[in-house]
Protein backbone atom coordinates (compact mmCIF):
# COMPACT_ATOMS: atom_id res chain seq x y z
CA UNK A 1 0.00 0.00 0.00
CA UNK A 2 1.04 3.79 -0.17
CA UNK A 3 1.88 4.98 2.92
CA UNK A 4 2.68 8.57 3.42
CA UNK A 5 3.52 11.07 6.20
CA UNK A 6 0.54 10.72 8.70
CA UNK A 7 -0.26 12.41 11.62
CA UNK A 8 -2.87 11.60 15.00
CA UNK A 9 -6.03 13.03 13.70
CA UNK A 10 -7.69 15.54 16.46
CA UNK A 11 -11.27 13.95 15.37
CA UNK A 12 -9.87 10.66 16.08
CA UNK A 13 -8.19 11.37 19.88
CA UNK A 14 -11.50 14.40 20.98
CA UNK A 15 -13.87 10.72 20.35
CA UNK A 16 -12.60 9.47 23.59
CA UNK A 17 -10.81 12.67 25.39
CA UNK A 18 -11.25 15.84 25.88
CA UNK A 19 -9.13 18.24 24.40
CA UNK A 20 -7.50 21.74 25.87
CA UNK A 21 -6.33 24.62 23.32
CA UNK A 22 -2.85 23.16 22.95
CA UNK A 23 -3.97 21.22 20.12
CA UNK A 24 -5.10 24.43 18.23
CA UNK A 25 -2.09 24.60 15.97
CA UNK A 26 -1.61 24.68 12.55
CA UNK A 27 -2.69 22.89 10.05
CA UNK A 28 -6.01 22.94 11.96
CA UNK A 29 -6.98 19.26 11.12
CA UNK A 30 -3.60 17.84 12.39
CA UNK A 31 -1.40 17.29 15.51
CA UNK A 32 2.06 18.16 14.85
CA UNK A 33 4.02 15.14 16.25
CA UNK A 34 6.37 17.19 18.99
CA UNK A 35 3.37 18.66 20.12
CA UNK A 36 1.27 15.48 20.51
CA UNK A 37 4.36 14.02 22.25
CA UNK A 38 5.60 16.77 24.32
CA UNK A 39 3.37 15.44 27.73
CA UNK A 40 2.34 12.71 29.43
CA UNK A 41 -1.24 13.26 28.72
CA UNK A 42 -0.25 13.59 24.72
CA UNK A 43 0.97 10.01 24.31
CA UNK A 44 -2.18 8.77 26.45
CA UNK A 45 -4.23 10.75 23.69
CA UNK A 46 -2.44 9.40 20.83
CA UNK A 47 -3.19 5.55 22.42
CA UNK A 48 -6.77 6.42 22.81
CA UNK A 49 -6.87 7.62 19.25
CA UNK A 50 -5.51 4.14 17.78
CA UNK A 51 -8.57 2.64 19.92
CA UNK A 52 -11.15 4.99 18.47
CA UNK A 53 -9.79 3.97 14.90
CA UNK A 54 -10.11 0.75 15.36
CA UNK A 55 -13.61 1.33 16.34
CA UNK A 56 -14.42 2.46 12.77
CA UNK A 57 -16.87 0.86 10.99
CA UNK A 58 -14.63 -0.36 8.10
CA UNK A 59 -13.02 -2.31 10.72
CA UNK A 60 -13.80 -3.72 14.63
CA UNK A 61 -17.22 -1.29 14.68
CA UNK A 62 -18.87 -3.10 12.02
CA UNK A 63 -17.16 -5.01 8.91
CA UNK A 64 -14.58 -7.33 11.15
CA UNK A 65 -17.57 -8.36 13.60
CA UNK A 66 -20.92 -8.01 13.40
CA UNK A 67 -20.79 -7.15 9.62
CA UNK A 68 -19.55 -8.76 6.39
CA UNK A 69 -16.98 -11.21 8.47
CA UNK A 70 -19.55 -12.32 10.32
CA UNK A 71 -21.56 -12.97 7.12
CA UNK A 72 -18.88 -15.17 5.67
CA UNK A 73 -19.59 -17.11 9.20
CA UNK A 74 -22.69 -18.51 7.86
CA UNK A 75 -25.07 -17.64 10.09
CA UNK A 76 -27.66 -15.78 7.97
CA UNK A 77 -29.76 -16.64 5.03
CA UNK A 78 -28.47 -15.12 2.21
CA UNK A 79 -30.89 -16.44 -0.64
CA UNK A 80 -30.79 -12.84 -2.92
CA UNK A 81 -28.28 -10.70 -5.25
CA UNK A 82 -29.73 -7.41 -4.08
CA UNK A 83 -28.62 -8.42 -0.27
CA UNK A 84 -24.75 -6.77 0.06
CA UNK A 85 -23.79 -9.30 2.26
CA UNK A 86 -24.97 -12.37 -0.44
CA UNK A 87 -21.54 -11.27 -2.20
CA UNK A 88 -19.38 -11.98 1.26
CA UNK A 89 -21.23 -15.30 2.07
CA UNK A 90 -20.84 -16.30 -0.78
CA UNK A 91 -17.19 -15.40 -1.29
CA UNK A 92 -17.24 -13.55 -4.44
CA UNK A 93 -14.38 -11.54 -3.99
CA UNK A 94 -15.13 -10.17 -7.41
CA UNK A 95 -18.25 -8.46 -6.63
CA UNK A 96 -17.25 -4.50 -6.09
CA UNK A 97 -18.56 -4.21 -2.82
CA UNK A 98 -16.14 -7.08 -1.65
CA UNK A 99 -13.27 -5.78 -2.86
CA UNK A 100 -14.11 -2.10 -1.69
CA UNK A 101 -14.78 -3.63 1.88
CA UNK A 102 -11.66 -5.47 2.20
CA UNK A 103 -9.84 -2.61 0.28
CA UNK A 104 -11.04 -0.28 3.57
CA UNK A 105 -9.84 -2.96 5.91
CA UNK A 106 -6.10 -3.22 4.33
CA UNK A 107 -6.07 0.49 4.29
CA UNK A 108 -7.78 1.50 7.59
CA UNK A 109 -4.99 -1.51 9.19
CA UNK A 110 -1.96 0.17 7.79
CA UNK A 111 -2.95 3.12 8.86
CA UNK A 112 -3.35 2.48 12.48
CA UNK A 113 -0.07 0.23 12.13
CA UNK A 114 1.92 3.39 11.12
CA UNK A 115 0.33 5.73 13.83
CA UNK A 116 1.42 2.95 16.73
CA UNK A 117 4.93 2.84 15.03
CA UNK A 118 4.95 6.38 15.26
CA UNK A 119 3.94 6.31 18.89
CA UNK A 120 6.16 3.62 19.88
CA UNK A 121 9.11 5.54 17.95
CA UNK A 122 8.60 8.04 20.24
CA UNK A 123 8.13 6.19 23.24
CA UNK A 124 11.59 4.93 23.41
CA UNK A 125 13.34 2.15 25.05
CA UNK A 126 12.74 3.57 29.06
CA UNK A 127 10.85 5.92 31.08
CA UNK A 128 11.70 9.72 31.08
CA UNK A 129 10.71 12.76 32.66
CA UNK A 130 8.07 13.15 30.17
CA UNK A 131 6.59 9.69 30.38
CA UNK A 132 7.47 7.65 33.25
CA UNK A 133 6.51 4.46 35.18
CA UNK A 134 3.77 2.93 34.67
CA UNK A 135 2.66 4.90 31.86
CA UNK A 136 5.96 3.98 30.26
CA UNK A 137 5.33 0.36 30.23
CA UNK A 138 1.69 0.55 29.97
CA UNK A 139 1.61 2.55 26.64
CA UNK A 140 4.54 0.68 25.03
CA UNK A 141 2.45 -2.81 25.85
CA UNK A 142 -0.60 -2.33 24.85
CA UNK A 143 0.96 -0.50 21.50
CA UNK A 144 3.11 -3.57 21.10
CA UNK A 145 0.44 -5.99 21.52
CA UNK A 146 -1.90 -4.12 19.36
CA UNK A 147 0.52 -3.82 16.44
CA UNK A 148 -0.19 -7.28 16.91
CA UNK A 149 -3.73 -7.91 17.17
CA UNK A 150 -4.04 -5.77 13.76
CA UNK A 151 -1.47 -7.74 11.99
CA UNK A 152 -2.70 -11.10 13.08
CA UNK A 153 -6.38 -9.91 11.78
CA UNK A 154 -4.66 -9.09 8.22
CA UNK A 155 -3.32 -12.38 8.28
CA UNK A 156 -6.46 -14.39 9.42
CA UNK A 157 -7.90 -12.71 6.67
CA UNK A 158 -5.47 -12.16 3.65
CA UNK A 159 -3.47 -15.01 4.36
CA UNK A 160 -4.07 -18.94 3.82
CA UNK A 161 -4.94 -21.37 6.24
CA UNK A 162 -1.79 -23.19 7.99
CA UNK A 163 0.26 -25.45 6.26
CA UNK A 164 3.45 -27.13 5.61
CA UNK A 165 3.30 -25.75 2.03
CA UNK A 166 1.36 -22.56 2.31
CA UNK A 167 3.00 -20.43 5.45
CA UNK A 168 6.11 -20.07 3.71
CA UNK A 169 4.10 -18.88 0.65
CA UNK A 170 5.07 -14.71 0.69
CA UNK A 171 1.79 -13.33 2.35
CA UNK A 172 1.65 -9.62 3.12
CA UNK A 173 3.74 -7.08 4.78
CA UNK A 174 4.60 -6.74 8.62
CA UNK A 175 5.46 -3.03 9.48
CA UNK A 176 7.95 -2.14 12.60
CA UNK A 177 8.62 1.20 11.38
CA UNK A 178 7.24 4.18 10.60
CA UNK A 179 8.88 4.07 7.70
CA UNK A 180 7.87 5.55 3.58
CA UNK A 181 9.62 2.80 2.34
CA UNK A 182 7.25 -0.35 1.16
CA UNK A 183 8.22 -3.60 3.41
CA UNK A 184 8.82 -6.65 1.59
CA UNK A 185 6.04 -9.47 1.78
CA UNK A 186 6.74 -12.20 4.60
CA UNK A 187 5.37 -15.51 4.69
CA UNK A 188 3.20 -16.37 6.96
CA UNK A 189 5.52 -18.17 9.36
CA UNK A 190 7.71 -14.85 9.55
CA UNK A 191 4.66 -12.79 10.06
CA UNK A 192 3.46 -15.23 13.48
CA UNK A 193 7.22 -14.62 13.84
CA UNK A 194 6.75 -11.01 14.36
CA UNK A 195 3.48 -11.21 15.88
CA UNK A 196 5.10 -13.92 18.65
CA UNK A 197 7.71 -11.22 19.18
CA UNK A 198 5.30 -8.36 19.75
CA UNK A 199 3.02 -9.95 21.92
CA UNK A 200 5.82 -11.49 24.07
CA UNK A 201 7.45 -8.25 24.53
CA UNK A 202 3.70 -6.82 25.69
CA UNK A 203 3.69 -9.49 28.40
CA UNK A 204 6.66 -8.10 29.65
CA UNK A 205 5.72 -4.36 29.67
CA UNK A 206 2.40 -5.05 31.02
CA UNK A 207 3.16 -7.47 33.57
CA UNK A 208 4.70 -4.43 35.21
CA UNK A 209 2.23 -1.93 34.72
CA UNK A 210 -1.06 -2.83 33.89
CA UNK A 211 -3.35 -1.98 37.07
CA UNK A 212 -5.66 -4.68 35.80
CA UNK A 213 -2.70 -7.06 37.87
CA UNK A 214 -3.13 -5.08 40.99
CA UNK A 215 -6.66 -3.28 41.30
CA UNK A 216 -8.68 -5.32 38.93
CA UNK A 217 -10.68 -3.80 35.64
CA UNK A 218 -11.38 -0.83 37.18
CA UNK A 219 -14.58 -0.17 35.45
CA UNK A 220 -15.03 3.21 37.57
CA UNK A 221 -14.41 6.70 37.14
CA UNK A 222 -10.45 7.65 38.52
CA UNK A 223 -9.52 10.38 40.58
CA UNK A 224 -10.13 14.25 39.02
CA UNK A 225 -11.26 12.48 35.93
CA UNK A 226 -8.06 11.02 35.03
CA UNK A 227 -9.09 7.11 33.49
CA UNK A 228 -5.84 6.55 32.14
CA UNK A 229 -5.45 3.65 34.66
CA UNK A 230 -9.20 2.86 34.36
CA UNK A 231 -11.78 0.75 32.34
CA UNK A 232 -9.27 -2.14 31.61
CA UNK A 233 -11.69 -3.92 29.57
CA UNK A 234 -11.97 -1.43 26.98
CA UNK A 235 -7.52 -1.90 26.30
CA UNK A 236 -5.72 -4.95 25.40
CA UNK A 237 -4.57 -5.51 28.75
CA UNK A 238 -2.00 -8.23 29.97
CA UNK A 239 -4.68 -10.92 30.38
CA UNK A 240 -6.34 -9.83 27.21
CA UNK A 241 -3.01 -10.40 25.84
CA UNK A 242 -2.50 -13.62 27.20
CA UNK A 243 -5.61 -15.16 25.27
CA UNK A 244 -4.57 -13.24 22.01
CA UNK A 245 -0.96 -15.18 22.25
CA UNK A 246 -3.00 -18.20 23.02
CA UNK A 247 -4.92 -17.87 19.77
CA UNK A 248 -2.05 -17.05 17.75
CA UNK A 249 -0.09 -20.19 19.31
CA UNK A 250 -3.44 -22.28 18.01
CA UNK A 251 -3.53 -20.78 14.88
CA UNK A 252 0.07 -21.92 14.25
CA UNK A 253 -1.42 -25.35 15.58
CA UNK A 254 0.90 -24.98 18.14
CA UNK A 255 -1.55 -26.56 20.54
CA UNK A 256 1.25 -27.42 23.29
CA UNK A 257 1.82 -23.77 23.32
CA UNK A 258 -2.04 -22.39 23.44
CA UNK A 259 -3.33 -24.83 25.56
CA UNK A 260 -1.04 -24.11 28.26
CA UNK A 261 -0.98 -20.67 27.97
CA UNK A 262 -4.88 -20.73 27.80
CA UNK A 263 -5.33 -23.04 31.41
CA UNK A 264 -2.46 -20.56 32.84
CA UNK A 265 -4.66 -17.93 32.46
CA UNK A 266 -8.17 -19.33 33.19
CA UNK A 267 -6.12 -20.15 36.70
CA UNK A 268 -5.25 -16.66 36.94
CA UNK A 269 -8.37 -14.98 35.92
CA UNK A 270 -11.10 -17.17 37.01
CA UNK A 271 -10.77 -17.98 41.08
CA UNK A 272 -13.11 -19.59 42.80
CA UNK A 273 -13.10 -16.67 45.66
CA UNK A 274 -12.81 -13.55 43.41
CA UNK A 275 -13.08 -14.11 39.39
CA UNK A 276 -12.13 -10.89 36.98
CA UNK A 277 -14.17 -11.68 34.26
CA UNK A 278 -17.00 -13.67 36.50
CA UNK A 279 -19.68 -15.83 34.46
CA UNK A 280 -22.75 -13.74 33.55
CA UNK A 281 -25.33 -14.87 35.80
CA UNK A 282 -29.06 -16.03 35.26
CA UNK A 283 -30.24 -12.68 36.64
CA UNK A 284 -28.30 -10.62 34.39
CA UNK A 285 -28.83 -13.02 31.24
CA UNK A 286 -32.35 -13.49 31.55
CA UNK A 287 -33.42 -9.70 32.82
CA UNK A 288 -36.67 -8.99 31.57
CA UNK A 289 -36.21 -4.91 30.85
CA UNK A 290 -32.53 -4.79 30.64
CA UNK A 291 -30.35 -8.50 29.60
CA UNK A 292 -27.30 -8.37 29.22
CA UNK A 293 -27.14 -10.07 26.00
CA UNK A 294 -23.39 -9.58 25.34
CA UNK A 295 -22.20 -11.59 29.18
CA UNK A 296 -20.55 -8.16 29.45
CA UNK A 297 -18.49 -9.45 33.38
CA UNK A 298 -16.78 -11.96 30.71
CA UNK A 299 -15.75 -9.70 28.30
CA UNK A 300 -11.59 -8.93 28.18
CA UNK A 301 -10.94 -6.97 25.50
CA UNK A 302 -13.83 -4.56 23.53
CA UNK A 303 -13.96 -1.79 21.45
CA UNK A 304 -16.44 1.39 22.71
CA UNK A 305 -17.98 3.25 20.72
CA UNK A 306 -21.34 5.43 21.29
CA UNK A 307 -22.29 4.80 17.49
CA UNK A 308 -22.81 0.98 18.17
CA UNK A 309 -26.71 1.82 17.82
CA UNK A 310 -25.55 1.99 13.88
CA UNK A 311 -24.45 -1.31 13.72
CA UNK A 312 -27.89 -2.80 15.29
CA UNK A 313 -29.75 0.48 12.65
CA UNK A 314 -27.31 -1.06 9.42
CA UNK A 315 -27.63 -4.61 10.11
CA UNK A 316 -30.37 -6.49 12.17
CA UNK A 317 -33.28 -3.87 12.59
CA UNK A 318 -36.77 -4.91 11.91
CA UNK A 319 -37.25 -1.74 10.17
CA UNK A 320 -34.52 -2.53 7.30
CA UNK A 321 -35.64 -3.86 4.16
CA UNK A 322 -35.47 -7.36 4.90
CA UNK A 323 -33.73 -8.45 1.26
CA UNK A 324 -30.67 -6.78 2.76
CA UNK A 325 -31.20 -7.58 6.67
CA UNK A 326 -29.12 -10.23 8.27
CA UNK A 327 -31.96 -12.49 9.48
CA UNK A 328 -31.74 -16.35 10.31
CA UNK A 329 -34.62 -16.92 7.93
CA UNK A 330 -36.13 -15.08 4.65
CA UNK A 331 -38.13 -11.96 6.90
CA UNK A 332 -40.37 -14.16 9.39
CA UNK A 333 -40.84 -15.65 12.36
CA UNK A 334 -39.30 -19.20 11.44
CA UNK A 335 -36.20 -20.16 14.01
CA UNK A 336 -35.33 -23.50 12.29
CA UNK A 337 -32.28 -22.46 11.40
CA UNK A 338 -31.96 -20.80 15.18
CA UNK A 339 -33.31 -24.25 16.63
CA UNK A 340 -30.53 -25.87 14.57
CA UNK A 341 -27.48 -23.86 16.79
CA UNK A 342 -29.01 -24.73 20.11
CA UNK A 343 -28.53 -28.11 21.35
CA UNK A 344 -30.40 -26.80 24.79
CA UNK A 345 -33.03 -24.50 24.41
CA UNK A 346 -32.41 -22.54 27.43
CA UNK A 347 -28.95 -21.44 26.09
CA UNK A 348 -28.88 -18.18 27.37
CA UNK A 349 -26.98 -17.74 24.47
CA UNK A 350 -30.03 -18.42 22.22
CA UNK A 351 -32.14 -14.78 24.07
CA UNK A 352 -30.16 -12.52 21.53
CA UNK A 353 -32.55 -14.46 18.75
CA UNK A 354 -35.81 -12.67 19.49
CA UNK A 355 -39.20 -11.71 17.99
CA UNK A 356 -40.13 -8.08 17.06
CA UNK A 357 -43.70 -6.80 16.00
CA UNK A 358 -43.80 -4.08 13.34
CA UNK A 359 -46.75 -2.93 11.81
CA UNK A 360 -48.49 -5.95 10.40
CA UNK A 361 -45.96 -8.31 10.59
CA UNK A 362 -43.37 -10.13 13.40
CA UNK A 363 -40.07 -11.01 12.41
CA UNK A 364 -37.19 -12.73 14.17
CA UNK A 365 -34.13 -10.63 14.95
CA UNK A 366 -31.04 -10.55 16.30
CA UNK A 367 -30.82 -8.09 19.35
CA UNK A 368 -26.97 -8.94 20.56
CA UNK A 369 -26.30 -5.28 19.67
CA UNK A 370 -30.03 -3.68 20.51
CA UNK A 371 -29.54 -0.09 21.95
CA UNK A 372 -30.85 -0.36 25.58
CA UNK A 373 -30.52 2.87 27.30
CA UNK A 374 -28.87 2.68 30.66
CA UNK A 375 -28.23 -1.51 29.47
CA UNK A 376 -24.99 -3.37 30.51
CA UNK A 377 -22.23 -2.59 28.06
CA UNK A 378 -24.27 -0.53 26.10
CA UNK A 379 -20.91 0.68 23.62
CA UNK A 380 -19.37 -1.97 24.05
CA UNK A 381 -18.01 -3.99 21.28
CA UNK A 382 -16.34 -7.45 22.20
CA UNK A 383 -13.06 -8.77 21.09
CA UNK A 384 -12.04 -10.84 23.33
CA UNK A 385 -14.08 -13.02 25.78
CA UNK A 386 -13.05 -15.52 28.44
CA UNK A 387 -15.04 -18.29 27.13
CA UNK A 388 -12.42 -18.49 24.46
CA UNK A 389 -9.98 -19.44 27.30
CA UNK A 390 -12.30 -22.74 27.81
CA UNK A 391 -12.41 -23.95 24.32
CA UNK A 392 -8.97 -23.30 23.20
CA UNK A 393 -8.02 -25.35 26.79
CA UNK A 394 -10.68 -27.92 25.14
CA UNK A 395 -9.49 -28.01 22.28
CA UNK A 396 -5.71 -28.30 23.33
CA UNK A 397 -6.29 -31.12 26.31
CA UNK A 398 -4.73 -34.24 25.55
CA UNK A 399 -6.82 -35.80 27.62
CA UNK A 400 -10.65 -36.31 26.72
CA UNK A 401 -11.79 -36.36 30.30
CA UNK A 402 -9.96 -32.61 30.66
CA UNK A 403 -11.12 -31.08 27.42
CA UNK A 404 -14.92 -32.30 28.39
CA UNK A 405 -14.62 -30.73 31.37
CA UNK A 406 -13.74 -27.22 30.22
CA UNK A 407 -16.48 -27.50 27.59
CA UNK A 408 -19.26 -28.49 30.66
CA UNK A 409 -17.67 -25.65 32.77
CA UNK A 410 -18.49 -23.06 29.98
CA UNK A 411 -21.75 -24.76 29.39
CA UNK A 412 -22.62 -25.05 33.21
CA UNK A 413 -22.31 -20.99 32.81
CA UNK A 414 -24.56 -20.77 29.66
CA UNK A 415 -27.17 -22.64 31.28
CA UNK A 416 -26.77 -25.70 28.89
CA UNK A 417 -26.46 -29.58 30.30
CA UNK A 418 -23.67 -31.45 30.26
CA UNK A 419 -22.17 -33.60 27.20
CA UNK A 420 -20.11 -36.37 26.44
CA UNK A 421 -17.98 -37.32 23.66
CA UNK A 422 -16.36 -41.02 23.37
CA UNK A 423 -14.19 -39.70 20.93
CA UNK A 424 -11.42 -36.49 20.14
CA UNK A 425 -13.51 -36.46 16.92
CA UNK A 426 -16.37 -36.05 18.68
CA UNK A 427 -15.27 -33.50 21.16
CA UNK A 428 -14.05 -31.22 18.30
CA UNK A 429 -17.53 -31.39 16.90
CA UNK A 430 -18.82 -30.08 20.34
CA UNK A 431 -16.24 -27.35 20.40
CA UNK A 432 -17.31 -26.02 16.64
CA UNK A 433 -21.19 -25.87 17.67
CA UNK A 434 -19.65 -23.63 20.92
CA UNK A 435 -17.59 -21.81 18.95
CA UNK A 436 -20.83 -21.27 16.56
CA UNK A 437 -23.03 -20.29 19.38
CA UNK A 438 -20.67 -17.84 21.74
CA UNK A 439 -19.48 -15.65 19.02
CA UNK A 440 -22.57 -14.53 17.09
CA UNK A 441 -21.68 -10.77 16.10
CA UNK A 442 -17.74 -11.04 17.07
CA UNK A 443 -15.96 -11.75 13.94
CA UNK A 444 -14.59 -15.13 14.71
CA UNK A 445 -16.80 -18.32 13.15
CA UNK A 446 -15.42 -17.36 9.98
CA UNK A 447 -11.54 -18.02 11.35
CA UNK A 448 -12.56 -21.15 12.87
CA UNK A 449 -13.51 -22.80 9.47
CA UNK A 450 -10.15 -21.62 7.83
CA UNK A 451 -8.04 -22.38 10.91
CA UNK A 452 -9.51 -26.49 10.84
CA UNK A 453 -10.04 -26.25 6.82
CA UNK A 454 -13.88 -27.08 6.52
CA UNK A 455 -15.06 -28.22 3.05
CA UNK A 456 -18.38 -27.89 4.33
CA UNK A 457 -20.01 -25.07 5.49
CA UNK A 458 -23.89 -23.70 6.61
CA UNK A 459 -26.00 -23.46 3.54
CA UNK A 460 -26.34 -19.75 3.06
CA UNK A 461 -29.60 -19.87 0.79
CA UNK A 462 -31.38 -22.32 3.36
CA UNK A 463 -32.99 -22.93 6.90
CA UNK A 464 -30.81 -26.39 7.12
CA UNK A 465 -28.05 -27.97 5.42
CA UNK A 466 -24.35 -27.76 3.84
CA UNK A 467 -22.36 -26.14 0.97
CA UNK A 468 -19.05 -27.09 -0.46
CA UNK A 469 -16.24 -24.72 1.01
CA UNK A 470 -13.28 -24.64 -1.50
CA UNK A 471 -10.23 -24.75 0.35
CA UNK A 472 -8.67 -21.54 -1.88
CA UNK A 473 -12.09 -19.52 -0.85
CA UNK A 474 -10.76 -18.54 2.62
CA UNK A 475 -8.03 -16.57 1.51
CA UNK A 476 -9.29 -12.84 0.45
CA UNK A 477 -7.11 -11.79 -2.23
CA UNK A 478 -4.65 -8.57 -1.37
CA UNK A 479 -5.65 -5.27 -2.37
CA UNK A 480 -5.57 -3.87 -5.92
CA UNK A 481 -3.55 -0.98 -3.90
CA UNK A 482 -1.18 -3.51 -2.31
CA UNK A 483 -0.58 -6.23 -5.99
CA UNK A 484 -0.23 -2.35 -8.34
CA UNK A 485 2.92 -1.78 -6.08
CA UNK A 486 4.27 -5.06 -6.29
CA UNK A 487 4.08 -5.62 -10.22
Amino acid sequence: MKHTIKYFSILCITLLCSCGKWIDVQPTDRISEDLLFSSREGYLKALNGVYVEMADPSLYGQFLTAGSVDAMGQYYVLGRHNNPYFYFGTFDYTAAINKSGFEGVWQKSYSIIRNLNILLEKVGEAPTAVLPEPYFSLVKGEALALRAYIHFDLLRLFGPAWSASEKVVPVMPYYLKASKEIAPLYSSVEVMDLVLADLIAAQEYLRKADPILSTGIGNQNGTNGDNSLNYRQYRLNYYATNLLLSRAYLWMNDKTNAGALAKETIALVQTDQNPLFPFVTSADAMNISLPDRLFTSEVMFAMYTINRVEVYNNLFSPAINPSIRLAPNAGNTDVTRVNAMYDDQNDYRRKIWEPYALTGTTLTTNQKFKDDVDGPGRYMIPLLRVSELYLIAAECSTDLTEGLTYINALRLHRNAFSLTAATSAALQQIITSEYRREFVCEGQQFFYYKRLGFTELPNHVGLTGTKPMPLNSYRVPLPESETSLRQ
